[in-house]
């Protein structure tokens, strides 16, 4: 009967109101069945954003938004070089090819990463930008370098694991505990380097410089221990090639994570430091804090026969 009536915003009102209600009665039944139809027609399937539009050009006429949005990428990007960096110490005990081919997915993507956000950077480099988004847009560059090498060097120590499986090569048990020790130093080391990028934690980059220090230092005693292993013959000499792989590309991690510390401690201070700079200032002029956090972190990856001594 209302048809007939004039179209006034209470009849509109009414009118949609019964006809939301009516559908909504309708389809109710057929809930369930409609979210399967969903599922189907738009599977959920992990996706990395280097695969998509990361970086908006029309961000480039608002540099400061740009800056921002960089950083928010370089994160994502961050995360995936941890997560490869730490699925391939994973691999040294369980070198499966799905593990592998995680891995080298996650080594991929951050390489699209780089090269997306350094294209973007640099373009974005050439609009006028006040100093302060100028210099952490250059320092973004550096960042992304060091955590696309770090998902390189994942890669490197997947290709051990993959050795020592297809070899059937076992490491001596005290040589897989000392390589424990720097597994879990170098873990936290990337854990370190990644919250102080993400929450911008100066005392989690503070901590980053001390605990690389203690990593050289384990390198070192780890390649005389395997030396004296090879000379005992307790080893092979093919075991000794693929240890010294290991030992260097967990070196270098902690050098990377040494380089993103550095230089989130001169975006605070407004100094554009460099890893060689702040070991520099750090190791010649050592700050209280920065002996107890080098003692602490030696403390706390000592060698087995060092424990016994300590």
């Amino acid at each position: 009967a209302f048809l007939s009536l004039p179209a006034t915003a209470a009849t509109i009102a009414v009118a949609h109101s019964l006809f939301n209600i009516v559908c909504t009665a309708i389809l109710m039944p057929a809930s369930g069945l409609l979210e399967k139809l969903s599922i189907a027609l738009v599977p959920d399937k992990p996706t990395h954003h280097a695969d998509g539009p990361m970086l908006d050009e029309r961000l480039l006429a608002t540099p400061a938004i740009a800056v921002e949005r960089c950083r928010v990428v370089a994160l994502d990007m961050a995360q995936e070089a941890s997560d490869a960096l730490n699925l391939s110490i994973e691999s040294l005990t369980d070198a499966s090819p799905a593990l592998g081919e995680k891995i080298r997915a996650l080594e991929d993507s951050t390489d699209r990463y780089e090269d997306t956000l350094g294209t973007y950077l640099l373009t974005l480099a050439q609009r006028p930008m006040t100093a302060n988004d100028s210099d952490e847009s250059g320092r973004l560059l550096h960042l992304i370098s060091d955590f696309e090498r770090i998902a390189d060097h994942a890669v490197n120590i997947l290709e051990s694991a993959e050795e020592l499986h297809a070899k059937k090569i076992t490491l001596p048990a005290d040589a897989q505990q000392e390589l424990t020790t720097l597994e879990h130093a170098v873990q936290e080391i990337i854990h370190l380097s990644l919250t102080a990028f993400r929450t911008g934690d100066l005392s989690a980059a503070s901590r980053v410089e001390p605990l690389e220090q203690v990593i050289d230092g384990l390198k070192d005693q780890l390649r005389t221990r395997q030396i004296a292993r090879l000379q005992k013959g307790a080893c092979s000499l093919e075991t000794g090639f693929i240890w010294t792989d290991l030992l260097t590309n967990f070196e270098r991690v902690a050098d990377h994570c040494s380089n993103i510390a550095a230089r989130l401690v001169g975006m605070e201070a407004g100094e554009d430091y460099d890893s060689h700079t702040l070991k520099n200032m750090m190791h010649h002029n050592p700050t209280k804090e920065y002996m107890l956090n080098y003692e602490q972190c030696r403390k706390d990856y000592l060698l087995p026969l060092e424990q016994l001594e300590a």
